[in-house]
């Protein structure tokens, strides 16, 4: 049976926000989405954390979105980060990005202020029901501080619009109640966990590196769905280095931004409080991609 949000099924790329002095550098990131694009990625994801939504302005939010769904344009689908721990503000954002021509919203849980978990459905329920977009529920309480129990998305899940969910908690028991228990369309939040999740139902990866190889990612998707779980393996191994070091190094967004830069991507620039990696880190970065044959 086809799940809720099948289109979203496949790649979609958390994208970073290119900057320069500071600033959204939208040259920059009109190649970035034409790359993407090349690629044959299914959907772009800008604003989320790896795209320092917590540090752009409302306003630079706002005009990120509305470029990444001009860019675009129908080209391949947007589903922005419109969420916020305030339900009035991400009302506000997903509106806008509706307006903006988005094709779906991704919804990180309720940060910092830790809702119960009636608050975490009337949340997401004040949002579906005012808003046309599908909603994907992003849970990832090792940064929200807060886990939405697979109950509470069940019930959610006999909302309309509640398509998606983006699985970052690590935990394999919660994918499968989850999975097992609605007909929403599971995407991996953890790069390293793709091929795991995909084994027990999940239909594919908001991935952060995919911002580096989307090639590499849709070919152990693609060689999963078709049966070829030795390709599928490898592929896993083989972009498991770049997975790790991609969240393992530092904080997201911190170690991709390095990664693109020292591909001649980006400027690697960051947005205050992030910073950059130590020199240290830097050169362990360097030998990975070394190894992976990027530089």
């Amino acid at each position: 049976m086809a799940t809720k949000g099948e289109q979203f099924a496949g790649l979609s790329v958390a994208l970073v926000t290119p900057l320069k002095d500071g600033q959204v550098d939208y040259q920059r990131f009109a190649e970035q989405i034409e790359f993407q694009i090349a690629a044959g990625t299914v959907c772009l994801c800008p604003v989320g954390t790896t795209g320092e939504s917590p540090t752009l302005s409302h306003d630079e939010h706002d005009r990120v979105i509305e470029f990444v769904c001009q860019t675009a344009a129908g080209r391949i689908k947007v589903m922005p980060g419109t969420g916020s721990n305030s339900t009035a503000e991400a009302l506000r954002l997903t509106k806008s990005a509706e307006k903006a021509g988005a094709d779906a919203a991704l919804q990180v849980a309720p940060y910092y202020n830790k809702p119960t978990q009636q608050g975490f459905y009337e949340h997401y329920k004040a949002i579906a029901e005012q808003s046309g977009l599908p909603q994907c529920i992003y849970n990832i309480p090792g940064r929200t501080g807060k886990n939405i129990e697979p109950e509470t998305i069940a019930r959610l899940a006999e909302l309309e619009n509640i398509a998606l969910v983006k699985e970052a908690t690590g935990s394999m028991d919660q994918a499968s109640a989850i999975i097992s228990s609605t007909n929403l369309t599971v995407l991996s939040g953890d790069d390293s966990l793709t091929l795991p999740l995909m084994s027990i139902g999940a239909r594919g990866v908001v991935s952060v590196v995919g911002n580096i190889v989307p090639q590499d990612v849709i070919a152990l998707i693609a060689a999963f769905e078709a049966g070829n779980l030795s390709e599928a393996k490898r592929m896993h191994h083989k972009l498991f280095p770049l997975c790790r070091d991609m969240l393992g190094l530092s904080t997201n967004p911190i170690p991709v931004k390095a990664a693109m830069k020292l591909l001649g991507r980006d400027t690697g620039e960051l947005l205050l409080p992030m910073t950059p990696l130590s020199d240290g880190e830097e050169a362990l970065l360097r030998d990975t991609l070394t190894g992976y044959g990027l530089l």
